[in-house]
Protein backbone atom coordinates (compact mmCIF):
# COMPACT_ATOMS: atom_id res chain seq x y z
CA UNK A 1 0.00 0.00 0.00
CA UNK A 2 1.29 3.53 -1.10
CA UNK A 3 2.24 6.12 1.49
CA UNK A 4 -1.06 8.00 0.34
CA UNK A 5 -3.66 4.86 1.36
CA UNK A 6 -1.85 4.86 4.90
CA UNK A 7 -1.85 8.17 5.40
CA UNK A 8 -5.95 7.83 4.54
CA UNK A 9 -6.77 5.07 6.79
CA UNK A 10 -5.15 6.34 9.62
CA UNK A 11 -7.53 9.84 9.36
CA UNK A 12 -10.47 7.39 8.91
CA UNK A 13 -9.34 5.96 12.12
CA UNK A 14 -9.25 9.19 13.96
CA UNK A 15 -12.80 10.05 12.76
CA UNK A 16 -14.49 7.36 13.33
CA UNK A 17 -12.76 7.12 17.11
CA UNK A 18 -13.87 10.87 18.12
CA UNK A 19 -17.16 10.35 16.52
CA UNK A 20 -17.52 7.27 19.76
CA UNK A 21 -16.26 9.60 22.13
CA UNK A 22 -18.87 11.93 21.06
CA UNK A 23 -21.64 9.87 21.22
CA UNK A 24 -20.96 8.28 24.40
CA UNK A 25 -20.95 11.68 26.15
CA UNK A 26 -24.24 12.58 24.83
CA UNK A 27 -25.63 9.71 26.10
CA UNK A 28 -24.74 9.69 29.71
CA UNK A 29 -27.50 8.87 32.75
CA UNK A 30 -28.32 11.65 34.69
CA UNK A 31 -29.13 10.34 38.77
CA UNK A 32 -31.71 12.38 40.35
CA UNK A 33 -30.10 11.79 44.13
CA UNK A 34 -32.88 13.98 45.61
CA UNK A 35 -35.09 11.89 48.41
CA UNK A 36 -37.72 10.34 47.42
CA UNK A 37 -40.89 11.40 49.96
CA UNK A 38 -42.19 8.41 52.06
CA UNK A 39 -45.57 7.37 52.74
CA UNK A 40 -47.09 8.63 56.40
CA UNK A 41 -48.34 5.60 57.98
CA UNK A 42 -51.61 6.34 59.72
CA UNK A 43 -51.41 6.53 63.11
CA UNK A 44 -54.11 4.51 64.20
CA UNK A 45 -52.69 1.40 62.48
CA UNK A 46 -49.60 1.35 65.37
CA UNK A 47 -49.95 -1.29 67.85
CA UNK A 48 -50.83 -0.55 70.89
CA UNK A 49 -49.30 -2.65 73.93
CA UNK A 50 -52.12 -4.16 76.49
CA UNK A 51 -51.47 -4.43 80.27
CA UNK A 52 -52.96 -6.10 83.00
CA UNK A 53 -54.74 -4.37 85.87
CA UNK A 54 -52.29 -2.99 88.17
CA UNK A 55 -54.55 -1.06 90.01
CA UNK A 56 -54.04 -1.94 94.32
CA UNK A 57 -57.41 -2.63 96.39
CA UNK A 58 -55.92 0.75 98.82
CA UNK A 59 -54.39 3.56 98.53
CA UNK A 60 -52.08 5.66 101.44
CA UNK A 61 -53.05 9.76 101.22
CA UNK A 62 -49.63 10.92 100.75
CA UNK A 63 -49.00 14.84 101.56
CA UNK A 64 -50.67 17.24 98.52
CA UNK A 65 -52.85 14.50 97.33
CA UNK A 66 -56.73 15.37 96.37
CA UNK A 67 -59.50 12.80 96.19
CA UNK A 68 -59.67 14.43 92.24
CA UNK A 69 -56.21 13.71 91.47
CA UNK A 70 -55.81 9.89 92.94
CA UNK A 71 -59.20 9.20 91.01
CA UNK A 72 -57.81 10.59 87.95
CA UNK A 73 -54.25 8.54 88.44
CA UNK A 74 -56.35 5.24 89.18
CA UNK A 75 -59.09 5.89 86.75
CA UNK A 76 -61.86 6.10 88.66
CA UNK A 77 -64.80 8.66 89.10
CA UNK A 78 -63.70 10.65 92.31
CA UNK A 79 -67.57 9.78 93.28
CA UNK A 80 -66.79 6.57 93.48
CA UNK A 81 -64.19 6.40 95.76
CA UNK A 82 -65.85 8.69 97.91
CA UNK A 83 -68.65 6.45 98.58
CA UNK A 84 -66.38 3.16 98.92
CA UNK A 85 -64.61 5.53 101.74
CA UNK A 86 -68.15 6.89 103.15
CA UNK A 87 -66.50 10.61 102.46
CA UNK A 88 -68.95 13.58 101.75
CA UNK A 89 -68.38 16.68 100.19
CA UNK A 90 -65.99 18.38 100.72
CA UNK A 91 -64.31 15.28 100.06
CA UNK A 92 -61.52 16.00 103.09
CA UNK A 93 -58.48 13.66 102.84
CA UNK A 94 -55.60 13.06 105.65
CA UNK A 95 -52.07 12.17 104.89
CA UNK A 96 -51.40 8.55 106.24
CA UNK A 97 -55.68 7.73 105.56
CA UNK A 98 -56.05 4.44 103.94
CA UNK A 99 -58.72 4.59 101.33
CA UNK A 100 -60.65 1.70 99.52
CA UNK A 101 -59.85 1.53 95.48
CA UNK A 102 -62.46 -1.33 94.91
CA UNK A 103 -66.13 -1.27 96.64
CA UNK A 104 -66.46 -2.76 100.35
CA UNK A 105 -66.20 -6.78 99.72
CA UNK A 106 -64.50 -7.06 96.45
CA UNK A 107 -61.18 -8.39 95.99
CA UNK A 108 -59.13 -9.68 93.48
CA UNK A 109 -60.10 -12.64 91.59
CA UNK A 110 -57.47 -15.09 91.30
CA UNK A 111 -58.44 -18.13 88.81
CA UNK A 112 -57.55 -20.89 90.35
CA UNK A 113 -55.87 -24.44 88.82
CA UNK A 114 -58.48 -26.69 87.94
CA UNK A 115 -57.67 -30.38 87.41
CA UNK A 116 -59.10 -31.74 84.21
CA UNK A 117 -62.44 -34.11 85.10
CA UNK A 118 -61.82 -37.92 84.61
CA UNK A 119 -64.34 -39.99 83.92
CA UNK A 120 -63.44 -43.78 84.57
CA UNK A 121 -65.45 -46.91 83.26
CA UNK A 122 -65.14 -49.79 85.27
CA UNK A 123 -64.01 -52.60 83.43
CA UNK A 124 -66.95 -55.11 83.91
CA UNK A 125 -69.02 -52.18 82.14
CA UNK A 126 -66.78 -52.26 78.91
CA UNK A 127 -68.60 -53.27 76.33
CA UNK A 128 -65.87 -54.92 74.57
CA UNK A 129 -65.36 -57.54 77.20
CA UNK A 130 -67.50 -60.63 76.74
CA UNK A 131 -68.29 -62.50 79.45
CA UNK A 132 -71.08 -64.94 78.13
CA UNK A 133 -71.47 -68.36 77.79
CA UNK A 134 -70.25 -69.41 81.55
CA UNK A 135 -69.54 -73.00 82.41
CA UNK A 136 -72.55 -75.11 83.42
CA UNK A 137 -72.34 -77.95 85.74
CA UNK A 138 -75.69 -80.57 85.88
CA UNK A 139 -77.68 -80.66 88.99
CA UNK A 140 -77.03 -83.95 91.25
CA UNK A 141 -80.14 -86.37 90.84
CA UNK A 142 -81.48 -85.05 87.09
CA UNK A 143 -82.59 -87.73 84.58
CA UNK A 144 -81.94 -84.73 82.30
CA UNK A 145 -79.13 -85.84 79.77
CA UNK A 146 -76.21 -83.54 79.32
CA UNK A 147 -76.03 -82.23 75.84
CA UNK A 148 -73.59 -80.58 74.08
CA UNK A 149 -73.12 -77.81 71.46
CA UNK A 150 -75.10 -78.19 68.80
CA UNK A 151 -77.70 -80.39 70.32
CA UNK A 152 -75.92 -83.96 70.46
CA UNK A 153 -76.18 -86.05 73.52
CA UNK A 154 -73.21 -87.69 75.79
CA UNK A 155 -72.62 -90.54 76.58
CA UNK A 156 -72.88 -91.96 79.97
CA UNK A 157 -69.25 -92.27 80.94
CA UNK A 158 -69.11 -88.52 80.25
CA UNK A 159 -72.07 -87.58 82.16
CA UNK A 160 -71.60 -89.24 85.51
CA UNK A 161 -71.02 -86.29 88.03
CA UNK A 162 -68.89 -84.22 85.91
CA UNK A 163 -69.22 -80.64 84.99
CA UNK A 164 -69.21 -79.69 81.41
CA UNK A 165 -67.63 -76.88 80.79
CA UNK A 166 -68.89 -74.55 77.79
CA UNK A 167 -66.76 -73.29 75.21
CA UNK A 168 -66.45 -69.36 76.07
CA UNK A 169 -64.94 -66.81 73.87
CA UNK A 170 -63.34 -63.41 76.14
CA UNK A 171 -61.48 -60.44 74.95
CA UNK A 172 -58.42 -60.07 76.47
CA UNK A 173 -59.16 -57.61 79.60
CA UNK A 174 -58.20 -53.97 78.99
CA UNK A 175 -57.90 -51.30 81.82
CA UNK A 176 -60.56 -48.80 82.21
CA UNK A 177 -60.78 -46.23 79.93
CA UNK A 178 -60.02 -42.47 81.51
CA UNK A 179 -61.80 -39.83 79.37
CA UNK A 180 -59.63 -36.39 80.57
CA UNK A 181 -62.17 -33.32 79.77
CA UNK A 182 -60.76 -29.70 79.67
CA UNK A 183 -62.01 -27.34 81.94
CA UNK A 184 -64.35 -25.02 80.76
CA UNK A 185 -64.58 -21.31 81.87
CA UNK A 186 -67.19 -20.16 84.09
CA UNK A 187 -69.89 -18.09 82.36
CA UNK A 188 -69.50 -15.12 84.47
CA UNK A 189 -65.53 -15.41 83.34
CA UNK A 190 -66.76 -15.16 79.21
CA UNK A 191 -68.72 -12.49 79.90
CA UNK A 192 -65.85 -10.38 81.43
CA UNK A 193 -63.48 -11.17 78.94
CA UNK A 194 -65.97 -10.14 76.63
CA UNK A 195 -66.37 -7.23 78.24
CA UNK A 196 -62.46 -6.30 78.28
CA UNK A 197 -62.04 -6.70 74.94
CA UNK A 198 -65.11 -4.53 74.31
CA UNK A 199 -63.54 -1.88 76.13
CA UNK A 200 -60.25 -1.98 74.45
CA UNK A 201 -62.44 -1.58 70.86
CA UNK A 202 -62.37 2.20 71.37
CA UNK A 203 -63.15 4.52 68.22
CA UNK A 204 -61.06 7.99 68.94
CA UNK A 205 -61.68 11.23 67.15
CA UNK A 206 -59.43 14.56 67.61
CA UNK A 207 -60.86 16.82 70.66
CA UNK A 208 -60.08 19.85 69.05
CA UNK A 209 -58.36 21.27 65.28
CA UNK A 210 -54.88 22.87 65.28
CA UNK A 211 -51.57 22.17 65.47
CA UNK A 212 -49.69 19.45 68.41
CA UNK A 213 -47.45 21.72 70.22
CA UNK A 214 -46.02 19.62 72.45
CA UNK A 215 -45.91 15.37 72.20
CA UNK A 216 -46.24 13.09 75.03
CA UNK A 217 -43.33 12.10 77.63
CA UNK A 218 -44.67 10.49 80.46
CA UNK A 219 -40.58 10.24 81.34
CA UNK A 220 -40.76 14.52 81.54
CA UNK A 221 -44.60 14.94 83.38
CA UNK A 222 -45.93 15.69 79.77
CA UNK A 223 -48.94 13.10 80.23
CA UNK A 224 -50.63 14.05 76.85
CA UNK A 225 -50.62 16.58 73.67
CA UNK A 226 -50.48 20.13 73.86
CA UNK A 227 -53.01 21.27 70.78
CA UNK A 228 -52.63 24.97 69.69
CA UNK A 229 -55.55 26.97 68.99
CA UNK A 230 -57.41 30.13 69.35
CA UNK A 231 -59.67 31.11 72.40
CA UNK A 232 -63.02 29.98 72.24
CA UNK A 233 -62.45 27.69 69.86
CA UNK A 234 -64.20 24.31 69.86
CA UNK A 235 -63.04 21.11 72.72
CA UNK A 236 -64.55 18.16 71.47
CA UNK A 237 -65.17 14.81 73.33
CA UNK A 238 -62.91 12.27 71.65
CA UNK A 239 -65.47 9.13 72.16
CA UNK A 240 -68.64 8.56 73.75
CA UNK A 241 -69.22 8.52 77.63
CA UNK A 242 -69.74 10.29 80.81
CA UNK A 243 -68.47 13.46 82.43
CA UNK A 244 -67.16 12.13 85.60
CA UNK A 245 -65.20 15.57 86.36
CA UNK A 246 -65.74 19.21 85.63
CA UNK A 247 -64.00 21.98 87.52
CA UNK A 248 -60.85 23.53 88.57
CA UNK A 249 -60.09 21.86 91.50
CA UNK A 250 -56.48 19.95 90.13
CA UNK A 251 -53.67 22.02 90.08
CA UNK A 252 -51.92 22.88 86.67
CA UNK A 253 -54.98 21.71 84.63
CA UNK A 254 -56.73 24.67 85.01
CA UNK A 255 -60.49 24.18 83.92
CA UNK A 256 -60.49 20.34 83.30
CA UNK A 257 -63.19 18.38 81.77
CA UNK A 258 -62.86 14.17 82.48
CA UNK A 259 -64.80 12.13 80.56
CA UNK A 260 -64.61 8.17 81.56
CA UNK A 261 -65.90 5.72 78.31
CA UNK A 262 -65.42 2.51 80.18
CA UNK A 263 -64.10 0.12 82.92
CA UNK A 264 -60.47 0.98 81.19
CA UNK A 265 -60.75 4.09 79.74
CA UNK A 266 -60.56 7.99 80.49
CA UNK A 267 -59.92 11.24 78.71
CA UNK A 268 -58.81 14.95 80.10
CA UNK A 269 -59.62 17.99 78.24
CA UNK A 270 -57.42 21.09 80.29
CA UNK A 271 -57.18 24.72 80.39
CA UNK A 272 -60.47 25.42 79.05
CA UNK A 273 -61.93 28.88 78.88
CA UNK A 274 -65.11 27.53 79.38
CA UNK A 275 -66.70 24.40 80.05
CA UNK A 276 -69.57 22.94 78.90
CA UNK A 277 -71.19 19.78 80.56
CA UNK A 278 -71.83 19.11 84.13
CA UNK A 279 -70.75 15.84 86.28
CA UNK A 280 -72.85 12.86 85.41
CA UNK A 281 -73.58 14.00 81.92
CA UNK A 282 -73.33 11.84 78.56
CA UNK A 283 -71.56 13.04 76.12
CA UNK A 284 -71.41 11.50 72.73
CA UNK A 285 -68.24 11.52 70.36
CA UNK A 286 -67.65 14.96 68.99
CA UNK A 287 -69.73 16.90 70.86
CA UNK A 288 -68.69 20.34 72.14
CA UNK A 289 -68.08 20.09 76.26
CA UNK A 290 -65.69 22.96 76.38
CA UNK A 291 -63.84 25.81 74.94
CA UNK A 292 -60.20 26.24 74.21
CA UNK A 293 -58.67 28.87 76.44
CA UNK A 294 -55.03 29.57 78.76
CA UNK A 295 -56.42 28.65 82.41
CA UNK A 296 -53.47 28.41 84.96
CA UNK A 297 -51.50 27.69 80.71
CA UNK A 298 -48.92 30.41 79.20
CA UNK A 299 -50.77 30.58 76.49
CA UNK A 300 -53.78 29.20 74.90
CA UNK A 301 -54.23 25.35 73.99
CA UNK A 302 -55.97 22.79 74.71
CA UNK A 303 -53.85 19.64 77.13
CA UNK A 304 -55.55 16.18 75.92
CA UNK A 305 -54.74 12.82 77.79
CA UNK A 306 -56.08 9.07 77.46
CA UNK A 307 -55.33 7.19 80.41
CA UNK A 308 -55.83 3.36 80.54
CA UNK A 309 -56.65 2.10 83.61
CA UNK A 310 -55.71 5.29 85.02
CA UNK A 311 -52.01 5.34 83.33
CA UNK A 312 -51.54 8.22 80.67
CA UNK A 313 -50.86 6.44 77.42
CA UNK A 314 -49.81 8.42 74.01
CA UNK A 315 -52.50 9.69 72.07
CA UNK A 316 -51.10 9.82 69.32
CA UNK A 317 -51.44 6.17 69.12
CA UNK A 318 -55.08 6.25 69.67
CA UNK A 319 -56.15 8.83 67.65
CA UNK A 320 -56.38 8.29 63.85
CA UNK A 321 -53.84 9.06 61.34
CA UNK A 322 -55.74 11.30 59.24
CA UNK A 323 -55.60 15.54 59.79
CA UNK A 324 -57.08 16.24 63.08
CA UNK A 325 -60.09 18.28 62.04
Amino acid sequence: MSGRGIVGLAALAAALLAAGCASNQASAPVVDRAPSAKKAVPRADKPVAKEGDWRPQAYTVKKGDTLYGIALEHGYDYKDIAEWNDLGAPYTIRVGQELKLAPVGQVVATPLKVAPAVEVRPVGEDPLLKTEPKAVKRPYGTSEPLRAKGGAELSGGDQAGKTLPAKTETAPVKPAVAEVKAPQPAEGEKKDAAQAEDDERMDWGWPSAGKVIAGFNEASSAKGVDIGGKSGQPVLAAAPGKVVYSGSSLRGYGKLVIVKHNKTYLSAYAHNRQILVAEGQSVAKGQKIAEMGDSDADQVKLHFEIRRLGKPVDPMKYLPGDKNP
